[in-house]
């Protein structure tokens, strides 16, 4: 596992000073190999100390094994990270710029992958499935977030799954009147922090049925009140490229749940087939 994809993943759940760190290798990695400890202290204004601890709490050794392997990390991937020539032609540049793009996906879908263990994407699955069988999965997002709550909405629907799903957070009150013990409630939350849709999960909670949370790999308070958690982990120093590794390891995130239901239920296979071919005849003229 690459160095940089692992201190991705664990950067939300870092002190301070750890952050700091983080982000002065994660934005100078290839010039990594110049500072020794001391001196990325200096640079940071911090003790040297505390950059040992960050090493050793990461896995490593010490700072000259995190050193190496990032070294490592950067050297197979100087391929896709070389500068274009000047005389590039203007497909080179665009393949150059697609295959940085998915590697960026690819990394943000592994870090998301090490902080999900398959333990708990699997109860998050069996969870949902036991509403499934007899009662009802609630499922919210707000803007876009309501993306993927649509999405997912839809994909439970065609396995035979109730889903209720709303972006009114007023309409979703009263429907949640009706929820039952065992019931499930998606909520779909980038950050975690807004105030209704927290006060729908504890609601929510007040008739005894589970809440799983879809947020960033953050301390949030959506988070905090949730049975079960769903977590995505995508960073990026260009802001225009964050937000899309973000939706990429979300989606693979929800696919794998998806496959998880699907996988040794023939029943739902075969609803699922089954509504798929109905939808088809719909749409044929």
């Amino acid at each position: 596992m690459s160095p940089l994809v692992k201190i991705r993943s664990e950067r939300d759940q870092m002190s301070a000073v750890e952050r700091r760190i983080a982000d002065f290798i994660l934005e100078n990695a290839q010039l990594l190999r110049d500072y020794s400890s001391q001196q990325l202290a200096d640079a940071l204004g911090i003790s040297q100390s505390s950059v040992v601890k960050f090493t050793q709490k990461l896995g490593f050794k010490g700072y000259p094994d995190l050193k190496y392997s990032v070294g490592e990390a950067i050297a197979r991937a100087d391929n896709g990270d070389a500068p274009q020539p000047a005389a590039a032609s203007a497909r080179e540049q665009a393949a150059s710029l697609a295959e940085q793009l998915w590697r960026r996906k690819s990394e943000a879908e592994e870090a998301t992958r090490l902080i999900n263990t398959p333990e708990a994407i699997r109860a998050v699955a069996e969870a949902i499935g036991q509403a499934g069988r007899s009662g009802k999965v609630f499922i919210i997002g707000l803007g876009e977030d309501d993306i993927y709550a649509r999405g997912f909405a839809l994909k439970l629907s065609l396995l035979g799954i109730l889903a209720v799903h709303n972006f009114d957070t007023a309409r979703m009150t009263a429907n949640i009147s009706a929820a039952a013990p065992g019931d499930v409630l998606l909520v779909f939350s980038e950050h975690g922090n807004h105030p209704a849709l927290g006060k729908i999960a504890r609601y929510f909670r007040e008739h005894r049925g589970k809440v799983i949370s879809v947020t960033r790999h953050t301390a949030n308070p959506l988070r905090t009140l949730a049975d079960m958690s769903l977590l995505v982990s995508a960073h990026d120093e260009q802001p225009y490229i964050q937000p899309l590794l973000y939706q990429s390891a979300l989606q693979h995130l929800l696919d794998n749940v998806f496959v998880l239901l699907c996988e040794g239920h023939d029943d739902r296979r075969a609803q699922l087939l089954a509504n798929l071919e109905r939808i088809q005849l719909m749409l044929e003229p």
